[in-house]
């Protein structure tokens, strides 16, 4: 009876680890359309309201960036602190360049974060986003919306591809540390049920690497800058594993750069690009995908 018992224990697990496996592991679209920060040319970035307006747009991957509060809150932020071009403060007032980074995003409790709009300021370089007022949402409110919107209108669920926005020399002062970042993240995911649909990205690739070790079934892309000057092979072997996507600043793309990633069985999903004709052109060289400001482009 006890072996019985025991059998049955091994094959539930077998069977739970497999199912976590392949959910994870869901195809990406054959051609992935990208909104970077929601849709940051056409409405705030990193918003709520942005990330359903790309729906709107039909974008099948969402692109975001999370970053944390003080009490571990996991919340969407391309920078730690509140950037001087989007931010007003509670009082009303606008936050000058120089001081923008005494706002620091982990030095505050989420429930203080909320009293920051980042809807209403004019953005000196987006003229065309739509002014509303927004605050900073919780990665788990995005899940929740979005889960409520593609209900709603009974489409194909989009990927989220989640940024870690993590530096070595600002861990545990503007961020959590790598390890404790991405358990902290994987916490979100995992109570939301959305490991089939996250991709992680990063520059940093101290992230990559510990969610590789604790969690290899999770989607990866390496984001690359215009100034990494490594040769794909010397860049997969800092990484030290192939991930899912490598995803280059748009200039760097080349043929060959193309042709080397899909003879590993990497994508190639380069940013971000917000000229049409570009798009058109990377497309044709063969790109698997494109991250853009305007998704709006995709259907012209």
């Amino acid at each position: 009876m006890k072996k019985l018992l025991l059998l049955t224990a091994v094959i539930t697990a077998m069977a739970s680890c497999n199912s976590s496996q392949h959910q994870a592991n869901m195809t990406l679209p054959a051609f992935d359309k990208e909104g970077h920060r929601g849709c940051r040319g056409l409405m705030p970035e990193n918003t709520i309201p942005a990330m359903l307006k790309a729906l709107d747009l039909g974008v099948t991957t969402l692109e975001m960036d999370i970053c944390f509060s003080k009490d571990k809150k996991a919340l969407l932020s391309h920078e730690p602190f509140f950037n001087h071009e989007i931010t007003t403060t509670p009082d009303g007032s606008f936050i000058e360049e120089k001081d923008e980074k005494n706002y620091k995003l982990f030095e505050l409790n989420y429930s203080d974060i909320t009293h920051f709009d980042v809807g209403m300021k004019p953005h000196p370089r987006f003229p065309q986003q739509q002014k509303l007022k927004a605050v900073k949402p919780l990665l788990a409110d995005v899940f929740d919306a979005v889960s409520h919107y593609m209900k709603q209108h009974k489409r194909p669920f989009p990927f989220f591809n989640i940024e870690t926005k993590t530096n070595a020399a600002t861990d545990n002062t503007f961020h959590p540390a790598p390890a404790e970042f991405v358990e902290l993240l994987m916490q979100v995911i995992k109570a939301k049920k959305m490991e089939r649909y996250v991709i992680i990205q990063s520059f940093d690739f101290r992230t990559l690497q510990y969610l590789h070790l604790h969690y290899p079934a999770m989607k990866t892309a390496m984001l690359i800058e215009d100034y990494d000057k490594r040769s794909l092979k010397e860049q997969l072997d800092a990484l030290g594993f192939l991930p899912t996507i490598y995803s280059p600043e748009q200039s760097l793309v080349t043929a060959e750069l193309i042709t080397a990633c899909h003879q590993q069985n990497i994508k190639v999903i380069p940013w971000t690009v917000d000229d049409k004709k570009d798009i058109d052109h990377l497309k044709t060289m063969g790109v698997d995908g494109i991250i853009s400001d305007y998704p709006n482009l995709f259907n012209e």
